[in-house]
């Protein structure tokens, strides 16, 4: 029996080139590249490292976004990945995390039968941690956030994973069918293979608010609870200061001249 794993990813803007509007307070997207959420990588490589261990295991990646999202859909598919699904409609548009998690549960029980959800922790444009929480929720699916570390037994049932903390981890054991997102610890996510590039020809389904059949009252922006109220740019830091001296002694001596010079000390 095959054991099928959905990765659910989203596209989003690179964070190293995005700009702020001052004036608006919004983002400026105009030129900026889109990429894989980097969490969202781990968690497809989490699915693809189980893919190469185990026999008869198939891995679908969900996105919901503009139709331009088919690009990174491909890019999962030239990782390694089975399938690719996006949801993509004008309804579900402009949909916080609680409106998404709607629409991507939708697609999921579209799909059917499924083993193992992963998803990243959270994504870099919004950095809530939300959505894959609420899936699980949604879904009534036990779930372990901040995945570490995986090991999955070869009965594909029983996993254990570590959790990490802020000053360590806790060791969890939990059963399939589970939700996981992953956290950039876990692992170091496979490039593209030149023949997945190449040998592109598996079709992408691209979804709409009808054939997944969500309650249009339940996604979009007028069914989105969450209003941003402002964006911005923090202001840049004060330029450093560089200590100069040759011995550990020299820049202690340096410190405190300084110090003393700003009336410190």
């Amino acid at each position: 029996m095959a054991f099928k794993i959905i990765v659910c990813a989203k596209q989003v803007p690179d964070t190293n080139e995005i700009r702020i509007n001052p004036e608006t307070g919004t983002l400026i997207r105009d030129g900026v590249p889109s990429i894989l959420n980097p969490d969202d990588a781990n968690a497809l490589e989490l699915a693809l490292d189980i893919k190469d261990k185990y026999d008869d295991v198939t891995v679908t990646v969900i996105t919901m976004g503009p139709p331009q999202a088919e690009a990174m859909l491909f890019e999962c598919l030239a990782m390694g990945a089975d399938d690719g699904i996006l949801i993509s409609d004008r309804a579900v548009g402009g949909s916080d995390t609680w409106a998404t998690s709607n629409a991507v549960t939708a697609a999921i029980k579209k799909v059917g039968d499924f083993d193992l959800i992963i998803a990243g922790r959270q994504a870099i444009d919004g950095d809530t941690a939300q959505v894959g929480p609420q899936i699980a929720e949604k879904m009534d699916l036990p779930q372990v956030t901040y995945v570490q570390n995986f090991e999955i037994a070869d009965n594909m049932k029983d996993i254990r994973v570590q959790r990490a903390l802020e000053d360590g981890y806790e060791v969890i054991d939990i059963q399939t069918p589970c939700m996981l997102t992953a956290i950039k610890e876990l692992n170091t996510p496979r490039y593209m293979s030149i023949a997945g590039i190449y040998n592109q020809d598996k079709d992408i389904k691209v979804w709409n608010a009808a054939d997944i059949e969500v309650d249009l009252t339940t996604v979009g922006l007028k069914a989105s609870p969450t209003n941003v109220f402002r964006s911005f740019t923090p202001k840049p830091k004060g330029k450093g200061m560089m200590l100069e001296g040759d011995t550990e002694k020299d820049l202690a001596k340096d410190l405190l001249i300084r110090l003393k010079q700003k009336h410190v000390i």
